[in-house]
């Protein structure tokens, strides 16, 4: 079964930095990504990776955050810097193959 496992959520202050990891198993997925889903609302695409290393971002984390992966890991990270208080929120990892699964999340808090 596949799973996604996010890790390196915490508080930070605002301007600080943080690098999520997910670790994926049972799949090597076609494409991974990062969405977010904040107090009251919608989630929202933050990153996503293709297996071949194309990236595409939301135009709110451009400049700020970096996709990365390690297909030989099975592994996707999430560098964010230059972090706002608006960024806080639960950090999803995504794997897309044939259907798309979920990590549980991780919280990212960013105080000012």
């Amino acid at each position: 079964q596949a799973q996604l496992v996010e890790s390196g959520g915490g508080l930070v202050q605002a301007g600080g930095s943080l690098r999520l990891s997910c670790a994926a198993s049972g799949s090597i997925f076609s494409a991974m990504g990062w969405y977010r889903q904040a107090p009251g609302k919608q989630r929202e695409l933050v990153a996503t990776i293709t297996h071949g290393g194309d990236t595409n971002y939301a135009d709110s984390v451009k400049g700020r955050f970096t996709i990365s992966r390690d297909n030989a890991k099975n592994m996707v990270y999430l560098l964010m810097n230059g972090l706002k208080p608006e960024d806080t929120a639960v950090y999803y990892c995504m794997g897309r193959l044939v259907y798309s699964y979920w990590g549980q999340g991780t919280q990212v808090t960013v105080s000012s």
